[in-house]
């Protein structure tokens, strides 16, 4: 194992108590706990009463700024759609006018074209950007996932030692 005891994984978290365990760290330390004894991971854990409500906490913030940014983002998306969607209209209107000539018209019609291959372009970026984001969720539901199974194995490597008759019932 790599980390021996409480102090060299609190130096390689960079704090002296685990009281300043901030939720950043907590991500880390639950990535560490693989290099960790299991009876000092144990101990640790058992310091953090409400490791499983300061779990979710960390789980809930990012998954409210997940949504902040899916939010701001379908703004930002229907604004440039209707950018778009008015330059197209006004496109249309000079399109219309009578008194253009051959080369007025092909302009405007290129300038059309344009502006559809430009809100395409927008329009993959942004697929580009939401799959990055369902990504990041996926990696956070993970960390989530990684840091139940900790506990919860945690806690029956615990009972399994206080019980090694293996009588535990289910």
């Amino acid at each position: 194992m790599k980390y021996k005891d409480e102090d060299e994984i609190k130096r390689a978290l960079g704090i002296d108590s685990w009281r300043h365990l901030s939720k950043d760290k907590m991500v880390r330390f639950v990535a560490m706990m693989p290099d960790m004894g299991t009876e000092v991971a144990l101990k640790i854990v058992e310091q953090f009463p409400a490791f499983k409500e300061f779990a979710q906490n960390v789980v809930d913030a990012i998954k409210k700024s997940h949504e902040s940014t899916l939010s701001a983002n379908k703004e930002s998306q229907e604004h440039v759609h209707r950018a778009y969607q008015d330059l197209r209209e006004t496109l249309k209107r000079e399109l219309d006018k009578d008194d253009l000539t051959w080369e007025q018209k092909r302009e405007l019609i290129e300038k059309m074209q344009e502006a559809v291959r430009e809100e395409s372009q927008k329009d993959s970026e942004n697929k580009n950007f939401l799959d990055g984001a369902l990504k990041k969720v996926m990696l956070v539901g993970g960390v989530a996932l990684a840091l139940g199974v900790a506990f919860v194995g945690g806690r029956v490597m615990a009972e399994s030692k206080d019980d090694p008759e293996g009588t535990l019932e289910a």
